[in-house]
């Protein structure tokens, strides 16, 4: 991943998402045969999830959680209740770091500007924050997503559920009913009057 200029300090000018994605383009370089990964759903979507950054098959598509994580988070989702057509779905990163390496911090600082200014053109009522890297970010730079994993968080009015991410049911299965009763808890949150 490589950053071709500084991300412009007002993104506030940006109005709407398309013009955010435009910046992007411009800034942010995916590696060879690669495509940016923006993010994809509903202009003014209620649910909107966060993940780290694109893997392989995202960052061929350039679509976010497509791979084998996506198809278990749709999954969960389903399960739950909520269709993915109807969330914002995207990453703190919008390119695949070299060799698909945890995100660095110094490229989260880069990426979080445009991550904010998408939620603030989605206005989301409520955020799932997918890993640590997304809850780091959206949270607590020092968040330790063991210790605040289905605790609702809030911030500038929006409800946050930080939760694992997909990939790590894979790693550890007994990741997979957390993950499950958060998805349920944000199900239940949203169907809450006022959210």
């Amino acid at each position: 991943m490589t950053v071709d200029a500084a991300v412009p300090q007002n993104l506030q000018a940006t109005g709407n998402l398309e013009a955010l994605q435009a910046v992007c383009q411009r800034v942010f370089v995916p590696g060879p045969g690669e495509r940016l990964v923006f993010g994809e759903g509903p202009q003014h979507a209620r649910l909107l999830l966060l993940g780290e950054a694109p893997g392989e098959k995202e960052a061929e598509t350039g679509r976010p959680f497509v791979g084998n994580s996506g198809r278990l988070l749709d999954k969960y989702l389903q399960r739950s209740g909520i269709r993915r057509e109807e969330v914002y779905v995207t990453n703190v990163l919008k390119v695949r770091p070299p060799g698909n390496r945890t995100p660095r911090t110094s490229e989260v600082k880069e990426a979080l500007p445009v991550v904010l200014r998408q939620i603030e053109l989605i206005r989301p009522a409520v955020i799932v924050c997918l890993g640590s890297i997304a809850v780091q970010a959206m949270v607590d730079r020092k968040a330790k997503i063991t210790e605040i994993r289905g605790v609702w968080q809030e911030k500038d009015g929006i409800r946050i559920m930080p939760t694992y991410h997909p990939s790590a049911v894979f790693r550890d299965e007994n990741k997979r009913e957390l993950l499950k009763q958060d998805l349920s808890s944000v199900a239940h949150a949203l169907g809450e009057p006022g959210a």
